[in-house]
């Protein structure tokens, strides 16, 4: 099959890993995939943020940064017609971005079979977040395109449900979530070769990986520490940067405890499994209500036990005392509380992690699966056509 995806990501961060797994993961299967994208920073650090997008956005007006988008789809929508008069290809597949609905002009004016990957709201999300100058341009092209698309992919069922509030029949939204490469995370290190690499032999390591935000909690985790007796073994390790990091750094250096945090900054991809490894506890401590977390998946690959909040995305994937232990995000405690009851149990870390590992195979939760769910919508759609 010839699959043309589209998308309009330049950042190499999460969504570069989501794209580039999809991309290989239908590669493997023995798919011709021709991309039609932004050109792409190939040559920047994992972690990077958009170059020169990212300085539009931060000088421009906001109306005028939102017109340039809504713009670039003219852009986007010649090179995906030149890409099917070239290619010919058999469907489409499109990773949703606000103001742009040039995937949705193709597919009508070529007939071509469409799915729609939508791994956020994204107008609440900016709305929320960032600002919107030009909210009802905005809110219209999120509708445009879920609505217009053959089936819509959301990667949680919480997300579900916001896309059927926007008139998407419930048999066209048919939920995918974020997978994990195996072979990436097959060569890991068991833990303790993996803590004697990164000189933490007799550690209770808790472990992080991804962007740091104000919002995760990892504050309550350091105050924790601080409240340990000097001769406890429980380090924190924060695998990943971002702008909380400077606070919480301080933090641990006011309560004298920065040679038991660590934070590493950005790791490259292809090293993120041996820190990962390292850890005893993988922490989840909070998340946005419609996410699906890469982390979570790199967390349950490499058999670890994890710690989140008791919300309905985490609980489509996490259950309490099987695979994770869960708590109550509403619970000023809870966060702390939950670590600590794993902390004080080797056994119950043992079992969640032994879940955690089979939770991937039993869910199917790979990009490879996720690629033949793909594949497998756009045969129904051909022969339905």
């Amino acid at each position: 099959m010839k699959i043309l995806y589209h998308h309009r990501t330049r950042s190499k961060d999460g969504q570069y890993v989501h794209i580039e797994e999809m991309i290989d993961a239908l590669r493997e299967q023995g798919h011709e995939v021709i991309i039609v994208a932004p050109p792409s920073g190939e040559s920047e650090a994992f972690g990077s943020d958009a170059g020169l997008v990212a300085w539009l956005k931060r000088h421009l007006p906001q109306w005028f940064y939102e017109l340039m988008e809504l713009a670039y789809s003219l852009v986007a929508y010649r090179r995906l017609d030149k890409a099917v008069k070239q290619h010919r290809p058999d469907c489409l597949y499109e990773r949703y971005n606000l103001f742009l609905p040039a995937g949705i002009w193709l597919k009508r004016k070529h007939k071509l079979p469409m799915l729609l990957e939508v791994n956020a709201p994204i107008f609440e999300e900016r709305a929320r977040y960032d600002g919107l100058s030009l909210k009802r341009l905005a809110r219209w092209s999120q509708g445009y395109a879920w609505r217009n698309a053959d089936y819509v992919l959301p990667v949680t069922q919480v997300l579900a449900d916001i896309v059927a509030d926007y008139g998407v029949e419930r048999e066209r939204i048919v939920v995918i979530p974020n997978g994990i490469n195996e072979k990436r995370f097959a060569q890991a290190p068991d833990t303790e070769t993996a803590k004697a690499a990164l000189g933490l032999q007799g550690k209770l390591v808790l472990g992080f990986t991804g962007f740091v935000r104000d919002w995760h909690g990892l504050d309550k985790v350091i105050d924790l520490i601080a409240n340990d007796p000097p001769e406890s073994s429980r380090y924190l390790m924060v695998v990943g940067d971002g702008p909380a990091r400077a606070a919480l750094e301080q933090q641990a250096k006011d309560l004298n405890i920065s040679h038991r945090v660590n934070f590493t900054g950005i790791v490259g991809r292809d090293d993120v499994a041996r820190y990962v490894a390292a850890f005893d506890i993988a922490l989840q401590p909070a998340v946005v209500a419609y996410a699906s977390p890469l982390k979570l998946f790199e967390y349950l690959a490499l058999g670890k036990a994890i710690v989140g909040p008791a919300q309905p995305n985490l609980m489509e994937i996490l259950m309490d005392g099987h695979n994770a232990v869960l708590f109550d995000p509403e619970h000023s405690h809870g966060l702390p509380q939950a670590i600590s009851r794993l902390c004080s149990d080797a056994d119950l870390r043992v079992k969640l992690g032994e879940n955690a590992r089979t939770t991937i195979s039993e869910k199917y939760l790979t990009w490879r699966a996720n690629a033949r769910r793909a594949v497998s919508l756009f045969e129904q759609l051909r022969t339905d056509a």
